[in-house]
């Protein structure tokens, strides 16, 4: 058996799961259905698969530091883990996966998983990737097709064509030709596709050899290759992370993999899969998989609910208190409430598009913000000041630097703090503190064993995060970054 290389593409932002998704911290990053994050059970639930090598993992660059962490967490260590400088859909994120995957091992079969699915029945889920393994190995470009379970619009749909033969074993799924896939259809399209038993959901998994997907995109888009090659020759090493170059990647075309190969190449074939698959694209379909009382509600964290029924109620903090709902949707965060009914919750987008329209933080990130030496959480915002509590963790440091417009205060509040401010060096213990005055450069470093606890007051004319030049940085950022 050829050596299985997961492609986890983790660049999407979940914005049908706001408030809890943000730019910053995606649906991908979150524990929505387990201890784990969606990110991390993509990876877990291939256990037991065989023949697996450390995944090629794709991500954006705002998110480099927590998906590497979320990977350190549960004992792995990716091959690679590509930033994508741009978004420029699935098929270039394929190629440049392809052609690292080359350097692995030039045999290598490619399982292409996006990381924020859902799977219920992992056996059943393991017999469909056997199944695709003997095919992909001799030469077919594999697409996981979900078999209906009602009539959905917001998915495409790929219709069935001839079988091809399959090994008569109890661990192998049926094999079909692809005839065609279809766009996201109406109501009416969507139940004729489910009553006729001919067409799949198109789940965005695939399988196929590193050498015979990129013999396929180089016949159909050679400008895709061309600029994926120079993105990865041009490119850099930048502490866990491959840098792919900005302007090569830039100029690649953006399309699915779908429109650029699958519709296209001769070598197509679909495994329908009846494993309890969800993409978890909005707080319905959260309501769905979740765990249900006697009134069919989900209730997560801190909720009270009296005669409420068939809803989401979900706090992160704070109690929400419910009487009398129904059919609705309530999720709370610290700075953010969300109220809906259950058949609005596709329209959260719209409120997401109108939230980064008027420029509002809540669009990209939550009140609390994770750093790769630990997080920064804002307590209160006012006129002229500004009060977080940061956390960070042993050994780790935030970058040398200074402000020209704002000036900060330290409290110590657990931990040992190494101050630098100037050309001075000293030690902060827990109730002592420090004011550094603006424009003076400073770092903030956690000498001890445990988490250095700290409250931080910023004054001044403007406090927005762009106010910062990073004069040394352990972790490669920009002023930007």
């Amino acid at each position: 058996m050829h050596p299985i290389i997961p492609v986890v593409l983790a660049g999407g932002t979940g914005t049908r799961l706001w408030p809890l998704s943000r730019d910053l911290f995606p649906k991908q990053l979150i524990s929505l259905v387990s201890d784990h994050t969606m990110l991390q059970n993509t990876v877990l639930r291939l256990s037991g698969l065989g023949n697996l090598t450390p995944p090629i993992v794709l991500c954006n660059e705002k998110n480099r530091f927590m998906t590497a962490e979320q990977f350190r967490a549960i004992g792995i260590t990716p091959e690679a883990i590509i930033l994508e400088p741009v978004g420029r859909n699935t098929a270039p994120a394929i190629a440049v996966a392809a052609l690292k995957a080359l350097h692995v091992n030039p045999e290598a079969v490619l399982l292409v998983l996006p990381a924020d699915h859902h799977i219920l029945h992992p056996d059943k889920f393991h017999r469909s990737l056997k199944t695709g393994i003997s095919y992909a190995e001799e030469g077919f470009l594999i697409t996981f097709g979900i078999v209906p379970t009602s009539p959905e619009t917001g998915y495409g749909y790929i219709r069935k064509g001839a079988p091809l033969d399959t090994p008569d074993t109890p661990d192998s799924a049926a094999v079909y030709r692809i005839d065609r896939f279809v766009e996201k259809p109406d109501l009416k399209t969507a139940e004729t596709y489910v009553a006729s038993d001919n067409f799949c959901w198109n789940s965005g998994m695939f399988m196929f050899k590193a050498s015979i997907v990129l013999e396929e995109l180089k016949k159909f888009v050679p400008e895709m290759i061309a600029s994926c090659e120079k993105s990865i020759l041009d490119g850099r090493e930048d502490l866990d992370f491959f840098r792919l170059n900005s302007e090569a990647f830039a100029a690649c075309p953006g399309d699915s993999i779908d429109y650029a190969v699958m519709e296209k190449t001769d070598r197509g074939a679909m495994i329908p899969m009846d494993a309890g698959w969800n993409d978890l694209g909005s707080w319905e379909a959260l309501w769905q998989v979740g765990k249900k009382d006697a009134n069919d509600n989900v209730l997560k964290g801190d909720v009270m609910a009296h005669d409420v029924k068939n809803s989401y109620l979900h706090s992160t903090g704070r109690l929400i208190s419910a009487v009398g709902l129904e059919d609705h949707i309530v999720v709370e965060t610290s700075d953010a409430v969300l109220i809906s009914p259950r058949n609005r919750v596709q329209d959260v987008k719209r409120l997401v598009d109108r939230l980064k329209s008027d420029h509002r933080i809540e669009s990209t990130a939550h009140k609390k913000v994770y750093r790769p030496w630990g997080a920064s959480e804002s307590i209160q915002t006012a006129n002229r000041f500004k009060v977080n509590r940061l956390k960070v963790k042993p050994g780790a440091r935030i970058s040398l630097q200074k402000h020209f417009n704002r000036a900060e205060h330290w409290i110590v509040v657990r931990g040992t703090a190494l101050v630098c401010k100037a050309d001075k060096r000293f030690i902060l213990k827990e109730d002592e503190s420090t004011y550094i005055p603006a424009g003076t450069t400073h770092r903030l470093e956690n000498p001890g064993k445990i988490d250095l606890e700290l409250i931080e007051i910023q004054t001044g004319s403007y406090l927005g995060e762009e106010d910062i030049e990073r004069v040394e940085d352990d972790y490669g950022r920009h002023n930007d970054s």
